[in-house]
């Protein structure tokens, strides 16, 4: 039993078990509804917060429609590494490949890169969403080639942003953050929390 419980049904429009497992863990009784909605890419310009939290807003739009009457919270992770002399700053997604794998850990390899996760809650019976963002330093070990690609065999970089886990076989590859571990993992759950408190959607036990 966790610390809190749902006064709304609340849906979580991902297929994340890390993000489910995340919300489970304070206890919330949740609906699962995978979005399906695309991922463009990023637009000209586009701080990386405001792409991320645009990629929230349109799971959870995609999710509110079928349930009107309920909260729906949609997320999106990805990972950014910064600007580096002439070369401009990247976002890293989910590899296609194992050799997009292999390409997004030898970047990040040695480096910090910001983990950021948008969040998009939709009231229920209200027009109102509620979007926000959450940053985490993420800074990487230097690993070696025949490291990564251990670690690429292993599978588990396949559905991850920048192509790692930190709370899996993925957190050898880190040596320190800066930040909110959950966020990491791929949910803001303080804060996610308290936004879900301050609209009366939880309560404490």
């Amino acid at each position: 039993m966790g610390a809190f419980h749902t006064l709304s049904a609340l849906v979580l429009a991902s297929n994340s078990p890390r993000r489910r497992d995340l919300l489970g863990s304070l206890g919330l009784a949740l609906e699962i509804c995978p979005s399906n909605a695309p991922e463009p890419p990023p637009l000209p310009g586009e701080a990386p917060k405001d792409y991320a939290k645009r990629m929230a807003l349109l799971k959870t739009l995609d999710v509110a429609v079928l349930y009107p009457d309920c909260a729906v919270l949609g997320a999106d992770t990805i990972v950014v590494l910064p600007a580096e002399g002439s070369a401009p700053a990247q976002v890293l997604g989910k590899p296609v490949d194992e050799a997009d794998a292999l390409r997004m850990l030898t970047l990040l390899s040695g480096r910090a890169h910001q983990v950021i996760t948008g969040c998009c809650l939709a009231l229920p019976g209200q027009a109102e969403r509620v979007c926000f963002a959450e940053v985490t330093e993420v800074v990487m070990r230097a690993s070696s080639r025949e490291e990564l690609c251990a670690y690429i065999a292993t599978g588990e970089p396949a559905d991850k942003a920048g192509a790692y886990a930190i709370q899996g076989l993925g957190g050898f590859l880190v040596e320190r953050i800066n930040g909110s571990y959950t966020n990491v993992v791929g949910l803001p759950v303080a804060e996610c929390a308290q936004h879900l408190l301050d609209r009366g959607l939880i309560a404490a036990r």
